[in-house]
């Protein structure tokens, strides 16, 4: 299992390495390999060990971590180097928008810029770049992967051969909740409303005078995620938007502009871009809504009444989240809160600490939270009532209950098989020499 973890993680230590301190000593540096043209430096090796310890402090005795590095990178190299020779699509737009959250989170371990300068090295021109390189290479591998996988399937005997060679590896299945909620985001002072009115009716005007949308949401835009590709959110399915932002860009022809439309985030401006059956395809300008000037007065007294009306049984809570709740993924479900994949339970450990304590309390389906005002470390704070559906205990997978979930891990698990060999056999085909760590 040891080797699967470095296996998994070597790409990860790769896009970390531009994250090493200054005070690493410097040594003689020197080649350990070559594939094809591309030299691996003992440098690159030991930086990402490192970062490999301090990830899997586990690792720490462990004297094959240089090796399963440097192979993992030369596998990286020879993957890469295919990449390339396929011309296997990027999203650029993503890529651009990855690698920017991840420079900001590295640049929020430091007090200031010039600080994390200093201390890795290069510049935060150079940083961001090493970023975007290193995530634009597991992109790559990642589509290739998934190349490769596509089409494959597996039997029962296969998911029952996997299990029996595998089940003392298998991690138990984790402690799930099911859980329904009730939120209500505070209302925006109305002189904070007013002002991002005024900014986006501005911004509508210069779209009568002729300006181009894709510029004005380039360098107005407060949305992160697509400002700086002009706007464009790509293609969406069909209820994926909050309504009233698909009601209007479905209501539009193609290169139509919309009038302003309010949602919860703020004041937008959409233009379609091209409609199917199933999906639409927009861009939009959002100027945001000041939330540091909100106002609960409101909330608080209709959520203790909405909370006394569910607790009597006088109204029931499905009903209410789908009439009240600002959340309108899981109010279109009665309330009910998906996990990962549209599961429709989660694991209280991956809840926020606030919210893991309310799950905690409820011990039995059918208990239900009192309102409590809930603050995100990221994220407008918002009141909510929750209510507990179901509570399983965690367990060792069941492999006839858990059929899926066993099906999914061996598919998995051949899917990786097979592209490990078809790595081993790309290894035939491009030079590599190796030395002594």
């Amino acid at each position: 299992m040891k080797k699967r973890v470095m296996n998994t993680t070597v790409l990860f230590f790769a896009g970390a390495s531009c994250l090493q301190p200054s005070a690493i000593a410097e040594v003689a540096d020197r080649i350990v390999a070559v594939v094809g043209n591309e030299p691996i430096f003992k440098s690159d090796i030991d930086n990402r060990v490192l970062m490999a310890r301090i990830q899997y402090p586990e690792l720490a005795q462990d004297k094959g971590v240089h090796r399963s590095i440097l192979d993992g990178l030369i596998d990286q190299k020879i993957i890469l180097a295919k990449a390339e020779i396929d011309s296997v699509p990027l999203d650029l737009n993503n890529l651009d928008a990855m690698a920017s959250d991840r420079f900001k989170q590295i640049r929020s371990r430091f007090a200031s810029a010039s600080e994390m300068e200093s201390r890795i090295g290069k510049s935060s021109a150079g940083i961001r770049e090493s970023i975007r390189e290193e995530l634009r290479n597991q992109q790559l591998i990642d589509t290739l992967r998934k190349k490769k996988s596509s089409g494959v399937t597996i039997t029962y005997d296969e998911v029952m051969a996997f299990y029996s060679t595998n089940r003392d590896q298998i991690p138990e299945i984790p402690e799930e909740v099911s859980l329904s909620q009730i939120i209500k985001y505070p209302a925006v002072l109305p002189e904070a409303k007013a002002k991002s009115l005024a900014t986006i009716q501005s911004l509508k005007d210069k779209l009568k005078g002729g300006a181009n949308f894709a510029d004005l949401a380039m360098k107005y835009s407060e949305d992160p995620g697509s400002a700086r590709s002009g706007g464009d959110l790509g293609f969406a399915r069909k209820g994926q938007f909050i309504p009233s932002f698909e009601y209007a860009a479905l209501s539009l022809k193609e290169g139509g502009i919309s009038d302003i439309v309010e949602t919860r985030y703020g004041y937008h401006i959409i233009q379609l871009l091209s409609k199917e059956e199933n999906s639409l395809h927009v861009r939009h300008i959002l100027i945001g809504l000041d939330h540091s000037k909100e106002d609960f007065s409101e909330v608080i007294p209709q959520f203790k009444k909405l909370y006394a009306e569910v607790l009597s049984g006088k109204e029931n809570f499905a009903d209410m989240a789908k009439k009240y709740s600002d959340d309108p993924a899981s109010a279109a479900l009665g309330g009910i809160i998906t996990g990962s994949s549209s599961k429709p339970t989660l694991t209280p450990s991956s809840l926020l600490p606030q919210l893991q304590e309310i799950v905690a309390k409820l011990k039995k389906p059918g208990d239900i939270s009192e309102p409590q005002e809930i603050n995100p470390a990221q994220g407008e704070p918002f009141y909510a009532i929750f209510r507990l559906n179901q509570r399983m205990a965690a367990h060792p997978l069941d492999p006839e209950k858990e059929y899926a979930l066993l099906a999914d891990q061996a598919l998995d698990y051949k899917n990786r098989q097979l592209f490990n060999q078809w790595v081993q056999q790309l290894r035939k085909e491009v030079y590599v020499r190796t030395s002594d760590i």
